[in-house]
């Protein structure tokens, strides 16, 4: 099994930013990608950002330009740099794995909030 923490998110005016961290634990080595989605209430969760094993990165088309991932390998974290914030990307954040054997993993979420 991977476990995953998420942390960074919270309240930030419209133009601000925020970075937030995802911290894996357990069967770490297991894991072929990680990702971002976020989900507002009624809606269904989106891919925001992803990243491969191999540093192969995808995102959305709404946050293209303004968020970026990465990934510490040596801290087993990813990270969402999200600039340039807007009151649509007001949502809760998740962090997902995929493994090889093709399981997926969520953490628990954490809320960003974008005021106008």
């Amino acid at each position: 099994q991977v476990q995953l923490v998420e942390s960074g998110g919270g309240l930030v005016q419209a133009g601000g930013s925020l970075r937030l961290s995802c911290a894996a634990s357990g069967r770490i080595f297991t894991i072929e990608s990680m990702g971002w989605y976020r989900q507002v209430p009624g809606n269904e969760r989106e891919l925001v950002a992803a990243i491969t094993r191999t540093d192969n990165t995808e995102y959305t088309d709404a946050v293209k330009g303004r968020f970026t991932i990465s990934k510490d390998n040596a801290k087993n974290t990813v990270y969402l740099q999200m600039n340039t914030l807007a009151p649509e990307d007001t949502a809760i954040y998740y962090c997902n794995c995929n493994t090889r054997a093709r399981r997926t993993y969520w953490g628990q979420g954490t809320r960003v909030t974008v005021s106008s």
